[in-house]
């Protein structure tokens, strides 16, 4: 394992301090969060207090099976990168992050399809894993009519990383899909659900996530499962076969409680025969690239950079 952004790692740290002082003051996001907290949440802006930017830029459609996607499409497309959002399956949305992905699009040159997959509670498993698939599938079929080529990423943050490799996997297995998608870009995903040893020794830190409030999330996305059905491969890629999944580029903060899940999925993707990039980010806490940090840049940088030339 090797790391980056060492250099950083004063500036880093010192963000991490000030983010647990403030987190003091609010409600701790251990348990599920009951209809008035889990409203709030969805109103802002994933890891802030205001609601988000939406832009002109973004168009709104409804494709195959009515599932809402979010398109960012510059005057020129050399492919199309299905992004998958985060927010714990629980909120986030895909008009939350309209600045980021319009400019990932312009300088990647890429068409940006952002899935608004169903939430937990009232959609539980298997209703967002559907959707994205729904989505994916879609793509496969149309990417080349609709903008032009037909080279296909996918990828997304925390649980959008965890539901990109879910895609690939049912691409493969439901439909006999492979190769229809270049490569993975998978940030700071929970890979398995019943909770790697990083998830569980984590304890009560006030990051943006910590071992209670990972554990609250599975309850509100796979209700009623215990650990050894959270273990099931459909929902925990960690315990998949990987073969015939695209190159990837994996990418985790020391400072996260699944830093476990990112290792251990790079090991297991590299051994099923696919090239993984693995990127350790000094002192990076969970959902760090939501941040005005240097090591958002540079990793926003880096992903640019991966989906550009994938």
């Amino acid at each position: 394992m090797t790391m980056t952004d060492e250099d950083c790692l004063a500036e880093t740290l010192a963000f991490n301090e000030q983010f647990e002082a403030a987190a003091a003051s609010r409600p701790p996001r251990g348990q599920a969060p009951d209809a008035t907290v889990l409203a709030l949440l969805r109103r802002s802006r994933l890891g802030g207090d205001t609601p988000p930017v939406r832009l002109p830029q973004g168009q709104d459609r409804v494709v195959a099976g009515g599932v809402k996607v979010r398109a960012f499409v510059p005057d020129h497309a050399d492919g199309v990168y299905l992004h998958i959002h985060g927010g714990g399956w629980a909120f986030g949305s895909a008009d939350g992050q309209d600045e980021r992905l319009w400019r990932l699009a312009v300088q990647a040159r890429l068409a940006v399809v952002s899935v608004e997959y169903r939430l937990a509670p009232e959609h539980p498993f298997p209703a967002g894993p559907d959707d994205c698939e729904a989505a994916a599938r879609w793509l496969v079929d149309h990417a080349a009519a609709e903008f032009g080529t037909q080279r296909l990423l996918i990828g997304g943050e925390s649980a959008g990383a965890h539901l990109s490799v879910l895609t690939l996997l049912r691409l493969r297995d439901r439909h006999g899909i492979t190769g229809a998608f270049r490569a993975a870009h998978l940030l700071f995903g929970p890979y398995d659900l019943s909770m790697t040893p990083s998830q569980r020794s984590f304890g009560s830190k006030r990051l943006l996530s910590n071992t209670d409030s990972v554990r609250g999330s599975y309850e509100l996305f796979t209700p009623g499962m215990g650990a050894e059905q959270r273990r099931d491969p459909e929902v925990s890629p960690l315990f998949a076969d990987l073969a015939g999944l695209p190159p990837a580029r994996i990418v985790v903060g020391t400072e996260d409680p699944l830093l476990d899940d990112s290792l251990f999925l790079a090991q297991r993707w590299q051994a099923a025969g696919a090239p993984v990039q693995l990127g350790v980010v000094a002192g990076a806490m969970h959902g760090f690239t939501l941040f005005p940090l240097t090591i958002t840049e540079r990793e926003l940088q880096r992903e640019r950079d991966f989906l550009a030339t994938a």
